[in-house]
């Protein structure tokens, strides 16, 4: 494969499509707009404590995970199956049987779930294990709610435990999220783990940086992309044209300007960069401004991550089982960091972190979102106190994923949805997901060969 690509925008999706076309033989620039690479997918160091973006984790049986990631160079550190039921003075634990028989017996006498829903998930379970994977995200579409009274689960099973614990995944308490997304999750659970890189999330955008630079993509940060002007390779009528523009900046108008035969983008210092083709793998938001694709989804699904440590030497166990609030929406779920990652913490101190869901969480200041937390514990664990939990930082994010609403997957661009040797890539291609995030970067990469 012959011919230069400019790939704008250094997530996930980014990174993989520009790794593929430089391994196919294509001279490949990524520009990213921020210091580093990785996107939504990033840690820092906070007091000596790893902090992701939010509370995130890997699914390890992901398929593109397998093909775009070293697993074992992430060194991951895995959660226990299942998850933990909790409400004041209760704490009820349901695990996987098949995959964590130590606690078959403590699963089975879990007093939330019902014997007829235990058994009704384990044949849903069978049921989504014998699917093919191209027959997820297609056909008819519910929310998960109907979904699961479709499957007859009762809605204590729903209130007790999909709730919250989807409410982690889709950040959508209500679970009115299709059902779609529901499906191919829960397969993936039973499939193989949730984890996270011993060095944090951010190891999974470093391990796909490096092997980009390896290919030989020139990677520049600091560089924001202000316009694409497709020159004469678009017809002029499409998405791309200068009537549906949607917001360019003013550096100039699409199709004003540009190469002959070929795309140029301008950037915000001035500059520009003629390419055979571009791969717009920015956020939803930019995507739409730079291509005027309007099926990019505009709805975002935002959350508030809150981060905790306890005194030194103070220690928090849970079995590495995420807790999940039964009772209230606030925190939805408390996830015990440093006993699954011991590396995210200082010695002798615990990580813990929780998550709020909607938009009246993101204006809440911190130290009422910390009364929360302190009182869940405390109602949780009402042997111990904690009243020393101390606020490490917090992250508010407005839009963690897209909204996935029933039916919304039908309704997604493709990659050369945009006009000319332009293309997307991007988790709104496929759906809100690392999973959708790695594919859609693989998709990308042949799109854009098409036109070299």
């Amino acid at each position: 494969m012959n011919g230069d690509v400019n790939v704008v925008g250094g997530g996930l999706a980014g990174l993989v499509a520009a790794t593929h076309l430089a391994e196919a033989g294509a001279s490949v620039t990524l520009f990213e707009r921020r210091p580093t690479v990785g996107g939504r997918v990033r840690s820092r160091e906070v007091d000596g404590f790893t902090l992701d973006r939010g509370f995130q984790v890997l699914f390890t049986s992901y398929p593109a995970v397998a093909d775009e990631l070293d697993i074992d160079g992430l060194d991951l550190r895995r959660f226990s199956p299942g998850a933990t039921i909790c409400r004041p003075g209760s704490r009820a634990v349901l695990s996987d049987p098949l995959r964590d028989p130590r606690r078959a017996v403590e699963s089975a006498l879990n007093h939330e779930v019902s014997f007829s829903d235990k058994l009704r998930t384990l044949a849903l379970r069978y049921d989504l294990s014998k699917r093919e994977e191209d027959d997820f995200f297609t056909g008819r579409d519910t929310s998960i709610r109907e979904y699961l009274r479709d499957w007859g689960f009762a809605d204590s099973y729903i209130e007790h435990f999909v709730e919250p614990f989807y409410g982690g995944i889709t950040l959508d308490r209500s679970l009115s999220t299709s059902k779609h997304v529901f499906e191919y999750t829960f397969r993936a659970m039973g499939r193989g783990s949730i984890a996270v890189p011993r060095e944090g999330m951010a190891a999974i955008a470093a391990q796909l940086e490096a092997r980009a630079r390896d290919a030989g993509v020139e990677i520049r940060t600091g560089e924001d992309v202000e316009a694409i002007d497709i020159g004469d390779a678009g017809d002029g009528d499409g998405p791309m044209s200068g009537r549906a523009g949607g917001g360019i900046r003013g550096r100039f108008r699409l199709g004003s300007g540009g190469p002959a035969d070929g795309v140029r983008i301008a950037l915000a210092d001035g500059s520009t960069a003629d390419s055979d083709a571009v791969v717009v793998a920015a956020t939803p938001p930019e995507a739409r401004r730079l291509t005027g694709v309007d099926r990019v989804p505009e709805a975002g699904v935002g959350t508030v991550t809150q981060w905790y440590t306890l005194p030194e030497g103070t220690a928090f166990e849970t079995g590495k089982r995420i807790l999940l609030n039964a009772a209230e929406e606030s925190p939805n779920i408390v996830v015990p960091m440093s006993e699954v990652a011991p590396e995210y913490a200082p010695a002798d101190r615990a990580l813990l972190a929780a998550t709020f869901l909607g938009e009246a969480a993101l204006d809440r200041d911190d130290e009422d979102l910390r009364e929360d937390t302190r009182a869940a514990l405390s109602g949780w664990y009402p042997e111990r106190g904690f009243e020393g939990l101390e606020v490490v930082d917090t992250d508010r994010i407005p839009f963690a994923q897209f909204a996935q609403p029933p039916g919304i997957h039908d309704t997604l661009p493709d990659p050369d949805a945009p006009d000319g040797p332009v293309v997307l890539a991007g988790e709104y291609t496929e759906w809100s997901a690392i999973q959708g995030a790695l594919k859609s970067g693989r998709r990308a990469a042949d799109a854009a060969g098409e036109y070299l």
